[in-house]
Protein backbone atom coordinates (compact mmCIF):
# COMPACT_ATOMS: atom_id res chain seq x y z
CA UNK A 1 0.00 0.00 0.00
CA UNK A 2 2.99 2.22 1.13
CA UNK A 3 4.33 1.65 -2.68
CA UNK A 4 1.52 2.74 -4.46
CA UNK A 5 0.78 5.65 -2.20
CA UNK A 6 4.14 6.58 -2.70
CA UNK A 7 3.43 5.60 -6.81
CA UNK A 8 0.88 8.07 -7.15
CA UNK A 9 2.32 10.86 -5.40
CA UNK A 10 5.03 11.16 -8.17
CA UNK A 11 3.07 10.24 -10.81
CA UNK A 12 0.67 13.70 -9.78
CA UNK A 13 3.82 15.30 -9.04
CA UNK A 14 5.24 14.94 -12.91
CA UNK A 15 1.40 15.79 -13.83
CA UNK A 16 1.43 19.01 -11.83
CA UNK A 17 4.83 19.76 -13.19
CA UNK A 18 3.64 19.36 -16.75
CA UNK A 19 0.46 21.57 -15.88
CA UNK A 20 2.24 24.52 -14.20
CA UNK A 21 5.18 24.72 -16.60
CA UNK A 22 3.23 25.53 -19.26
CA UNK A 23 3.41 29.96 -20.88
CA UNK A 24 0.48 31.91 -19.97
CA UNK A 25 0.30 32.44 -23.53
CA UNK A 26 -0.31 29.64 -25.60
CA UNK A 27 -1.29 31.27 -29.23
CA UNK A 28 2.21 31.02 -30.76
CA UNK A 29 2.13 26.80 -29.53
CA UNK A 30 -1.55 26.47 -30.47
CA UNK A 31 -0.99 27.97 -34.29
CA UNK A 32 1.99 25.35 -34.41
CA UNK A 33 -0.20 23.00 -33.22
CA UNK A 34 -2.50 23.28 -35.76
CA UNK A 35 -0.01 22.80 -38.85
CA UNK A 36 0.91 19.73 -37.35
CA UNK A 37 -2.53 18.35 -37.01
CA UNK A 38 -3.07 19.53 -40.93
CA UNK A 39 0.63 17.55 -41.91
CA UNK A 40 -0.65 14.57 -40.16
CA UNK A 41 -3.81 14.37 -42.21
CA UNK A 42 -4.91 16.69 -44.62
CA UNK A 43 -8.63 16.56 -44.50
CA UNK A 44 -8.75 18.13 -41.19
CA UNK A 45 -8.23 21.70 -42.86
CA UNK A 46 -11.96 21.63 -43.88
CA UNK A 47 -12.87 21.61 -40.21
CA UNK A 48 -10.59 24.69 -39.37
CA UNK A 49 -12.48 26.34 -42.34
CA UNK A 50 -16.01 25.49 -42.15
CA UNK A 51 -16.15 25.48 -37.98
CA UNK A 52 -17.42 28.15 -36.20
CA UNK A 53 -14.87 28.02 -33.71
CA UNK A 54 -12.46 25.81 -31.91
CA UNK A 55 -10.25 25.53 -28.78
CA UNK A 56 -6.61 24.62 -29.01
CA UNK A 57 -4.35 22.68 -26.77
CA UNK A 58 -0.66 22.14 -27.27
CA UNK A 59 0.21 19.98 -24.47
CA UNK A 60 -2.02 18.68 -22.39
CA UNK A 61 -0.26 16.49 -19.57
CA UNK A 62 -1.80 13.11 -18.50
CA UNK A 63 -0.83 10.71 -15.48
CA UNK A 64 -2.15 8.16 -13.43
CA UNK A 65 -2.08 4.75 -10.66
CA UNK A 66 -5.22 3.64 -10.29
CA UNK A 67 -6.86 7.58 -9.89
CA UNK A 68 -5.76 9.78 -12.14
CA UNK A 69 -5.47 13.40 -13.57
CA UNK A 70 -5.07 15.31 -16.51
CA UNK A 71 -4.37 19.26 -17.78
CA UNK A 72 -3.31 21.75 -19.92
CA UNK A 73 -3.79 25.41 -21.20
CA UNK A 74 -5.15 26.33 -24.80
CA UNK A 75 -6.25 28.97 -27.20
CA UNK A 76 -10.07 29.45 -28.41
CA UNK A 77 -10.25 30.39 -32.20
CA UNK A 78 -13.05 32.51 -34.00
CA UNK A 79 -12.73 32.92 -37.43
CA UNK A 80 -8.85 31.93 -37.03
CA UNK A 81 -8.16 34.44 -34.59
CA UNK A 82 -7.28 34.00 -30.82
CA UNK A 83 -10.30 35.41 -29.22
CA UNK A 84 -9.86 33.38 -25.45
CA UNK A 85 -7.48 31.81 -23.07
CA UNK A 86 -8.95 27.83 -22.12
CA UNK A 87 -8.06 25.17 -19.36
CA UNK A 88 -8.87 21.84 -19.26
CA UNK A 89 -8.52 19.29 -16.64
CA UNK A 90 -9.87 16.07 -15.78
CA UNK A 91 -10.22 13.27 -13.08
CA UNK A 92 -10.42 9.79 -14.32
CA UNK A 93 -10.82 6.50 -12.10
CA UNK A 94 -10.24 2.52 -13.01
CA UNK A 95 -7.28 0.75 -13.96
CA UNK A 96 -4.73 2.95 -15.14
CA UNK A 97 -0.72 3.57 -15.02
CA UNK A 98 2.13 5.43 -16.57
CA UNK A 99 2.01 8.97 -18.07
CA UNK A 100 1.45 10.51 -21.52
CA UNK A 101 1.53 13.79 -23.20
CA UNK A 102 -1.03 15.05 -26.21
CA UNK A 103 -2.52 18.08 -28.12
CA UNK A 104 -6.08 18.16 -28.35
CA UNK A 105 -8.42 19.97 -30.71
CA UNK A 106 -12.06 21.25 -30.06
CA UNK A 107 -14.38 22.39 -33.21
CA UNK A 108 -17.69 23.36 -32.71
CA UNK A 109 -19.86 23.00 -35.69
CA UNK A 110 -22.24 25.92 -34.87
CA UNK A 111 -23.13 28.96 -32.80
CA UNK A 112 -24.74 27.10 -30.42
CA UNK A 113 -21.66 24.86 -29.68
CA UNK A 114 -19.17 27.21 -29.75
CA UNK A 115 -21.62 29.69 -27.22
CA UNK A 116 -22.18 26.56 -24.89
CA UNK A 117 -18.59 25.70 -24.50
CA UNK A 118 -17.19 29.50 -24.24
CA UNK A 119 -19.97 30.56 -22.35
CA UNK A 120 -19.56 29.61 -18.93
CA UNK A 121 -17.32 26.34 -17.17
CA UNK A 122 -18.31 22.98 -19.21
CA UNK A 123 -17.64 19.80 -19.28
CA UNK A 124 -17.56 16.39 -21.32
CA UNK A 125 -19.25 13.51 -20.08
CA UNK A 126 -17.41 10.35 -20.10
CA UNK A 127 -18.85 9.09 -23.35
CA UNK A 128 -17.47 11.60 -25.20
CA UNK A 129 -14.92 10.39 -27.32
CA UNK A 130 -12.05 11.95 -28.86
CA UNK A 131 -10.89 10.61 -32.67
CA UNK A 132 -6.89 9.91 -32.24
CA UNK A 133 -5.18 11.82 -35.05
CA UNK A 134 -3.20 9.76 -37.88
CA UNK A 135 -3.70 10.17 -41.96
CA UNK A 136 -7.08 10.04 -43.75
CA UNK A 137 -8.83 9.64 -39.98
CA UNK A 138 -11.04 13.05 -40.43
CA UNK A 139 -12.55 11.58 -43.61
CA UNK A 140 -15.10 10.05 -41.62
CA UNK A 141 -15.31 12.05 -38.26
CA UNK A 142 -18.39 13.10 -37.53
CA UNK A 143 -19.88 16.10 -35.18
CA UNK A 144 -21.62 14.65 -31.95
CA UNK A 145 -23.47 17.40 -29.97
CA UNK A 146 -21.98 19.88 -32.32
CA UNK A 147 -18.47 19.10 -31.22
CA UNK A 148 -15.54 16.81 -32.87
CA UNK A 149 -12.47 15.78 -30.72
CA UNK A 150 -9.10 15.36 -32.18
CA UNK A 151 -5.94 13.98 -30.16
CA UNK A 152 -2.52 13.44 -31.42
CA UNK A 153 0.03 12.16 -29.10
CA UNK A 154 3.02 13.65 -27.78
CA UNK A 155 4.82 10.94 -26.34
CA UNK A 156 4.96 8.92 -22.68
CA UNK A 157 3.25 5.76 -22.22
CA UNK A 158 -0.12 5.23 -20.29
CA UNK A 159 -2.16 2.07 -20.28
CA UNK A 160 -6.11 2.97 -19.29
CA UNK A 161 -9.10 1.94 -18.76
CA UNK A 162 -10.61 4.02 -16.67
CA UNK A 163 -13.75 6.68 -16.52
CA UNK A 164 -13.82 10.18 -16.14
CA UNK A 165 -14.61 13.42 -17.94
CA UNK A 166 -13.15 16.91 -18.74
CA UNK A 167 -14.28 20.26 -17.47
CA UNK A 168 -12.93 23.47 -19.15
CA UNK A 169 -12.59 27.46 -18.09
CA UNK A 170 -12.81 29.93 -20.84
CA UNK A 171 -11.41 33.69 -20.14
CA UNK A 172 -12.13 36.02 -23.42
CA UNK A 173 -8.89 38.34 -23.74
Amino acid sequence: MKTKITLLSLFLFMFSMTVFAQKKDNVKESKQVIQQFKKKDHGLSKFFSSAYGYVVFPHIGKGGLGIGGAGGKGTVFRGGAPVANAKMSQVTIGFQAGGQKYAEIIFFENKTAYDRFTGSKYEFAAQVSAVALKEGVSKDAKYRDGMLVFTMTIGGLMYEASVGGQKFKVTPY
